[in-house]
């Protein structure tokens, strides 16, 4: 008998609209295929250390924009948690603080996740933070990455 091909979902939650909608895809996967659902907010601390050391942002600004992050951070998980509750799944959230990309695939290893899920982002091939964020997670993954782009998942989540 051949093995399911993915048993534990990790979708990445970003605030960005297309993460949620990863996030409605990963709830209708889950409960179509009876299994598990994470998700992963990362605040990009990496990016801030970076500002601070080429004098971008001073101390107290780093240290208030990743309290401010922090608490998004928080809100877009719970929504999410909302979103996978309200459809009967069961669903694990984690807050991390690093390099995003680093972060989310030492995550999907320790939770041995066989599917990551990335929200569409529309220039992937561009040199912006998203894009190389991305590109890090393809290329590293040690499972697979799907990037979700079904455009009518709102309505599909809704009559679920």
């Amino acid at each position: 008998m051949i093995k399911p091909l993915f048993n534990n979902i990790l979708v990445v939650i970003n605030g960005s609209e297309a993460s949620i909608q990863a996030a409605q895809y990963g709830v209708l996967m889950a409960r179509l295929y009876r299994c598990d659902m994470k998700a992963i907010y990362v605040v990009d601390t990496a990016t801030l250390k970076e500002l601070t050391i080429s004098k971008f942002f001073v101390s107290e600004e780093s240290s208030e924009y990743e309290k401010s992050l922090t608490e998004d951070g928080k809100r877009y998980l719970n929504y999410v948690e909302n979103l996978a509750k309200a459809k009967g799944i069961k669903i694990e959230t984690e807050l991390r603080k690093g390099s995003v990309w680093s972060e989310v695939i030492a995550y999907a290893d320790d939770s041995k996740s066989d599917l990551i899920l990335l929200g569409e982002h529309k220039h992937i091939q561009s040199k912006d933070v998203i894009s190389s964020i991305y590109r890090e997670i393809i290329s590293h993954a040690n499972c697979s990455v799907l990037v979700v782009k079904e455009k009518d998942i709102e309505k599909l989540y809704k009559m679920a």
